[in-house]
């Protein structure tokens, strides 16, 4: 997902955002450690994801 992108969301819509994604990363973790996960890489990207929503929600307070 793109910071371009996620700047167009609402604070609310970016909170959902950031829960649906730790929620991932947390069923990530679980598949990693019962060796059901197959992209390992997936992990990465999800919490890359999740600093990017937490930086724009910072970004979006910042200018209010």
């Amino acid at each position: 997902m793109k910071a371009r992108e996620l700047r167009e969301l609402t604070e609310e819509e970016l909170r959902k955002k950031e829960k649906e994604l730790r929620q991932e990363l947390f069923n990530l973790r679980f598949q990693k450690e019962t060796h059901q996960l197959e992209n390992v890489m997936r992990l990465r990207q999800v919490r890359r994801d999740i600093a990017r929503v937490l930086t724009v929600i910072g970004e979006k307070r910042r200018a209010s």
